[in-house]
């Protein structure tokens, strides 16, 4: 059943949950104009299934989160990387994450995010570690001009606007995953298209997600802020990611002291069904790991 708290800075999130309330909480932060339905149910339920309490949850500017009122910024502020002074940062979004642990008396959790979700999770660690037990940043980037650039033409396709009307918007969120996911794992269209069509109903909003894309640049290179990190983590990267390409991956496991790093052959910018249980049984192991050594210190 999906909810609404306030995070205590003027933000409304919608989340949901999953498993066993009295488990360790397990935070799922999601990318770039995606909404918390892109964890899929069936995975937020292995997760339980391993001994978490999930929560997912809409970022501001997406699903049912509060949309802000800020005019979205123009391609050339987006080029140029200048943002008026009202544009939010990935420190805000981190924010929010932190006002909802609070808020459901969840803190300090298990962190696990995706693309612009994994940036939100690395500067969750960083700047609010005593909301964070563990860290798994997914096909994130440190923020360095240098590495994990997105190849042009992944890049174009994340610059376009998403159609207006449903069934083309579906059938664009199936193109754009077609060019971004993974080619080395198998690919259900149906699940895309029924993802695509959930995410439509519950609501779009184009000018969040160009608000959010300026968050990631605005922030610019967090490579010495996710150096202070002390939180265990996990980096999870894709060899054949188009849109954050590989190297962003390591240069996010060389800034964050005893990072793990886990490249995966053949995945993309997604998360396929393939790399599942791989990806739970990490996320599980290490949390197993530090909430045992809690227990016992």
């Amino acid at each position: 059943m999906e909810r609404l708290t306030e995070t205590g800075n003027g933000i409304t999130l919608c989340y949901e949950t999953f498993g066993d309330p009295a488990a360790p909480p397990l935070l799922m932060v999601m990318g770039l104009g995606m909404q918390m339905i892109a964890w899929p149910d069936e995975l937020c339920g292995e997760l339980a299934a391993e001994g978490f309490h999930v929560v997912r949850f809409d970022n501001r500017d997406s699903g049912r989160s509060t949309f802000l009122s800020a005019r979205p910024p123009s391609l050339a502020r987006i080029v140029t990387r200048r943002f008026s002074a009202e544009q939010y940062t990935l420190e805000h979004m981190a924010g929010d994450a932190a006002g909802l642990l609070a808020a459901l008396d969840l803190a300090p959790a298990h962190v696990v995010g995706a693309s612009l979700g994994g940036m939100v999770a690395q500067t969750l660690a960083a700047r609010h570690p005593d909301s964070v037990r563990t860290l798994t940043s997914i096909m994130a980037t440190t923020g360095s001009r240098f590495r994990g650039l997105p190849e042009m033409g992944a890049l174009r396709v994340l610059l376009q606007r998403a159609p207006e009307r449903r069934e083309a918007f579906v059938e664009h969120f199936v193109r754009v995953f077609e060019l971004i996911g993974s080619p080395g794992f198998e690919r259900d269209t149906d699940e895309l298209r029924e993802q695509a069509g959930r995410s439509y109903d519950r609501g779009t909003n184009p000018a969040g997600t160009a608000r959010q894309l300026a968050a990631v640049l605005k922030s610019g290179d967090r490579t010495k802020q996710v150096r202070a990190i002390r939180a265990p983590t996990l980096v999870v990267h894709g060899t054949k990611d188009r849109l954050a390409r590989p190297s962003g991956g390591r240069a996010t496991a060389d800034a964050i002291p005893g990072a793990e790093l886990m490249l995966i052959e053949g995945m993309g910018h997604d998360l396929p069904r393939g790399v599942w249980p791989r990806v739970v049984a990490a996320i599980g192991e290490r949390a197993q790991r530090f909430d045992c050594a809690l227990q016992t210190a």
